[in-house]
């Protein structure tokens, strides 16, 4: 088992933004192969984190989803019905991190 964690870094302003974006992929994501589980965190605190948490069947499920074109479908910013521009994310950066699962029940 595999795990990634995206911590996102997203001013206040724009975190119920960052919400909704993400809450429109939940379904997709129970659709991708070897997704075992999906969750958008936030901290109960002013300034809290944002953090994505995935956990897949393995490493190389992760990688396929990565390199796959829904992957870059969910990545490459929503369009902007009132012009052709593209969205731009509201997070100013991120930190990911990844771990192989050694214990689990």
């Amino acid at each position: 088992m595999y795990v990634v964690m995206n911590e996102l870094h997203v001013p206040d302003e724009a975190k119920e933004a960052m919400q909704n974006r993400f809450g429109n992929s939940v379904e997709n994501m129970k659709n991708i192969p070897g997704c075992l589980d999906f969750m958008f965190l936030e901290e109960n605190k002013e300034n809290g984190k944002q953090v994505v948490f995935t956990k897949w069947e393995s490493k190389q499920h992760y990688e396929d989803w990565v390199n796959s074109d829904a992957f870059k479908k969910a990545h490459q910013g929503q369009q902007n019905n009132q012009n052709s521009t593209k969205e731009k994310s509201p997070a100013s950066g991120s930190e990911l991190k990844s771990y192989e699962v050694i214990h689990h029940f």
